[in-house]
This record gives C-alpha cells, structure tokens and sequence, in this order.
C-alpha cells in the first residue's frame, strides 16, 4: 500500500484529471494547494502579482473543489507559503511515498518541481504527468524541441494527426484522507481583504464564478444558445456576455480542461453540424496548445530579460486608462473593474503599449498577469511576446487603434460603456 500526495496548481477539476486517476488505489490520499505568498507581496508600484478579482476567482474554485472532493471522501489542504518548502513538510510528517503533481508550462512552475525532487528522499517517488491541454507530451505530432516557429506549421502538422483522447470521467470515489493531516482552507479575508469584497462591475455583463461545476455550467449554456455555431463571427465583440464562449478563467485555473471543451463542442457538432464557426473554437484551444508546448521549449526566455525596467510615465497612464485613446482607456478600465477582456480588446490594448507609447511589452505582460482572471504563463506572455514582435514570429502585431473602433464599436457602445464614469 503507499501513500500519496497530490499537489494541485493549475488542475482545480475531479474531472479529466490524471493526477486522481489510479490503477490501484493508494492506502491514502492527500490533496494539497498551495498559494505561493510571494504572488501577494506587493512590488513595483505597490501592487502585487495576483490581483484580487483572480484571487477570488481561485478560491471560489477551490471551495468547489473542496466540496466536491468531500463527496468522494477525500478532502483539501490549503495552505499559504512556499509551495515546495510546503509540500516538502507534509511529504516527511506524513511518510508520503508518492508526490503527483501536473506538469506545466510555466518556468517558475517547472523550477518548483525541480526544486522539489531535489528535497525529498530518493525513496519517494516524483510522478508528473501532462493534463489539460489537447494532446499530451507523447501524443504531439512534432517534439517540443522541435517545435516549429508558427502557429500555422504546427497546426497543418497537428491537424494531418488530429486524435485528440476523450476527456476521462470523475472518479467515483477516492481514498480515504490521512488520519493525521491537517484539512480544509482558510477565509479569503484572513489572505486578503481587497480580495474578499472585490466584486466585478456590472457593466461587464459577466460575472464569473469559480469551480467545476460553475464552468460545466457556463460551458452547457454557451452551447444551449448554439453560439458554437455563430462563433467566428461573434468573436470580435466588445459588449455582452455570449459574443465570446468565456471559458478562459475555467481552463486558465484547470476548473474544465481543453478536452472536456473539445468533446462537447464535437458533441454539439454531431447534432447539430459541424461549420467553419464551430470549428474556430477548437482552432483557439489548439492556439492555446501551441502556446503551452512553446513556453515548454522557451523556458525562461518566455518572459524575456530580467530584472523589469521601472514604472514610467506612459505605463502607468496606460495601465490607468487615462491614454487619450478611447479604446484602450475604455479596455483598461474594464480589465481593472472586471478582470476579464475580450481578445480583440487585449490586443489592441497590448499594441497601444508597444508601438504607440514605446511600452516595454514585459511590463504590459506583468499588469495583465496581476489583472487578469483567466491568466496563464503560456498565453499570456506568448501573446504579449507575439504583440511586441519579440518572440517566435519577429514580425510583431501592430494596430491601428482608430480604424479598429470604427470596425468594432462603430456606434461608440463599448466606449461610451466604460469611459462615461
């Protein structure tokens, strides 16, 4: 019989989850979240790194995922520190004989995995597994060495091998907590106030909830509407709440993952037909594959040079929405009251940052990673990298901010909505 630990990061699902997935059930299961405490520690400008709408966000999806782990017999630990000074405690004052923990993209993430495996006893075993994304590590069509440059060459390689697995059920039941172990999560107010009454505004028309069942949710009502069939050509919306299928915080924090999405958009697709429009929503999670696999192959250089250049002038109006330019004061403001934007909003937000100010994109990519609800390492900085021309195409993506508010909000709706106050 062994005992196992499985540390949680970005895979907050009993659903399509490797890591509680077993071909022999272990004598004892301890699930473990850490929040890393430096993600809280205000640096430049007085902020911190997680802001407070993704912070609730997180443990509205933890308490999900509490209680659906309750329901199964097992339980959560959450704990606030080091994540693998943290980890490592409870792995020697449990007699852990195995740490599962999911592979991910992030640089910082495969460090503390490194860090990890370097703290404990040779006799325990490390497992790490790929999860939520399309096509595990053994299942690409090219190596992540390999990976090519562009978007279009790995998806023409992709899609000439397109199996992507079903999702995996949710365990039945699970095995039993660790007699000894500590259980349960702290109040959001005793971890942060700000966090615990922030609330998004209503003119975001969306308000986002954490969990598994909260993204189930959302995700069953995108399709009820039948947007995947409009999908492509609602995209590119501003205003509303069902121009965009909004799933990005649930995969973001691992609350659905890319395969769940895949199967009930092929689903839907089988009753319903499959169109160019339905298709586009596989096309984006296969750009967030594209983006995961790179920032594999990229390590540290995803986030380009180090340390951060101060705060300056131009940045901070920037990040106020206080630029002169309506769309992106009007896209700034609405990130900081909602911690959510649309893709056509953040890009022309990032290009204004980059080519108009003179911006340096690293400091446009730590604002969005601070605000954003659906942040992750890969895409987020990817696309800035991309925006600014500094990463795998060098061409840069520039806008012209003007023609697109009159391609995009002709009548002034969107920035009327968030400029009028």
């Amino acid at each position: 019989m062994s005992r196992v630990l499985v540390w949680l990061r970005g895979d907050l699902r009993l659903a399509d989850n490797p890591l509680l997935h077993f071909e022999h059930p272990p004598e004892s299961l301890l699930c473990v979240y850490v929040l890393d405490r430096d993600w809280l520690r205000a640096f430049d400008g007085g902020v911190t790194r997680m802001g407070p709408a993704r912070l609730r966000f997180l443990w509205e999806s933890l308490i999900a995922l509490r209680g659906e782990l309750l329901s199964r017999g097992s339980d959560l630990l959450v704990r606030l520190g080091d994540p693998v000074a943290e980890v490592a405690r409870l792995v020697e004052r449990h007699r852990i004989d195995q740490v599962s923990v999911r592979r991910d993209a992030g640089w910082e993430e495969s460090q503390a995995v490194s860090r990890l495996a370097r703290c404990l006893d040779p006799e325990v075993r490390l497992w790490c597994p790929d999860g939520g994304t399309l096509f595990d590590e053994t299942r690409l069509p090219i190596a992540v060495e390999a990976l090519p440059p562009s978007f279009s060459a790995f998806r023409r390689r992709a899609e000439r091998h397109w199996v992507v697995p079903s999702a995996m059920p949710a365990p039945i039941s699970l095995p039993p907590w660790p007699e000894t172990a500590s259980r349960g999560l702290p109040p959001l107010t005793s971890v942060c106030t700000e966090a615990a009454g922030w609330r998004p505004d209503r003119r975001g028309e969306f308000d986002f909830v954490g969990g598994e069942a909260a993204g189930r949710e959302r995700l069953a009502h995108y399709l009820a509407l039948g947007g995947p069939g409009r999908y492509k050509q609602t995209r590119n919306g501003l205003c509303g709440p069902d121009f965009s299928t909004r799933l990005s915080p649930w995969l973001a924090h691992g609350c659905l993952s890319a395969r769940q999405v895949h199967d009930a958009v092929r689903a839907w697709e089988n009753h319903h037909g499959a169109s160019d429009s339905s298709y586009w929503i596989v096309f984006e999670l296969l750009w967030r594959d594209y983006f995961h696999w790179a920032a594999r192959q990229e390590g540290a250089a995803l986030y380009g040079p180090r340390p951060l250049p101060a705060v300056n002038e131009a940045l901070e109006t920037w990040r106020r929405g206080r630029t002169g330019m309506p769309l992106v004061d009007a896209a700034m403001r609405e990130l900081a009251a909602t911690g959510w934007l649309s893709n056509r909003a953040r890009q022309n937000a990032a290009s204004y940052l980059v080519h108009e100010l003179g911006g340096d994109w690293r400091l446009g990519a730590a604002w969005f990673e601070r605000c954003l609800i659906d942040y992750d390492a890969a895409s987020n900085w990817g696309n800035w990298r991309y925006v600014a021309g500094v990463g795998r195409d060098r061409r840069g993506q520039r806008f012209d901010v003007s023609w697109q508010a009159e391609r995009y909000d002709p009548r002034g709706h969107y920035v009327t909505r968030w400029l009028s106050t």
